[in-house]
């Protein structure tokens, strides 16, 4: 059966001392880290989600460990229901996300919940892309990862000009966002850049992000970084 118990049992045999100080340094404020990492999560997500009674690990509420919750949103992700029963178990997991790792691995294992229904989706994440919870809004913001594309690359860049909040983890998700439309549409992109009413500091991290980015060439890294705001 699966029982939170007896993944709990499982999660601390696979901990490892020295990950979870190296991990926990990149989480702060999360000190319930027992140093899995994500390849052993993932193995282990794939096969309870076989299981016929993986729900009974997603629908239980107390989670010691953040490795516990992270695990129950790789289980959503990869499990086999319908649409709607899927979009339910998402509700039912974006308020355990308060972290930008449990966040981002949650995201990205949503490709194919996105696939199932790309316009329900997107109506779907709107209430969170304008959210006031730090959290909710990067959800929301990292999902729009998914709709960088010919149909919504406009929406997405609308979008932008609209995102407010003061939160660091929200910001950041916002300026990986731009700087992944620039290298899928650096035209469209460069456009929005030059007339973006962006905060500044949520403006610079997204030019610095896509200087960063290994896709853009030096010629373009120069002028990118000529448009950088004084603070």
């Amino acid at each position: 059966m699966v029982t939170s118990e007896n993944i709990r049992k499982e999660l601390k045999t696979l901990a490892d001392a020295k990950y979870k100080e190296f991990h926990s340094s990149l989480l702060p404020g999360t000190d319930n880290v027992l140093g899995v990492r994500i390849p052993q999560l993932r193995t282990m997500a794939k096969r309870i989600a076989k299981e016929n009674d993986w729900h009974l690990f997603i629908n239980a509420t107390e989670s010691n460990y953040y490795e516990e919750t992270m695990l129950q949103g790789m289980i959503i992700g990869l499990a086999k229901i319908n649409f709607e029963e899927q979009m339910n178990y998402v509700k039912m997991f974006i308020p355990r996300i308060d972290n930008w790792a449990v966040c981002d691995i949650f995201c990205g294992e949503l490709k194919a919940f996105v696939k199932k229904g790309k316009g329900e989706v997107w109506l779907f994440i709107q209430p969170y892309l304008y959210s006031d919870k730090e959290f909710e809004k990067r959800f929301g913001i990292v999902m729009l990862l998914h709709y960088i594309d010919e149909e919504y690359i406009d929406r997405l860049l609308k979008y932008a000009d609209q995102f407010e909040h003061e939160a660091y983890y929200a910001r950041m998700a916002m300026a990986w966002v731009i700087s992944t439309c620039f290298v899928k549409f650096p035209d469209k992109t460069m456009e929005y850049l030059k007339q973006s009413k962006l905060d500044t500091w949520t403006y610079n991290k997204a030019l610095q992000k896509t200087v960063e980015s290994l896709r853009v060439n030096k010629e373009t890294k120069l002028l990118i970084k000529s448009m950088k705001r004084k603070l």
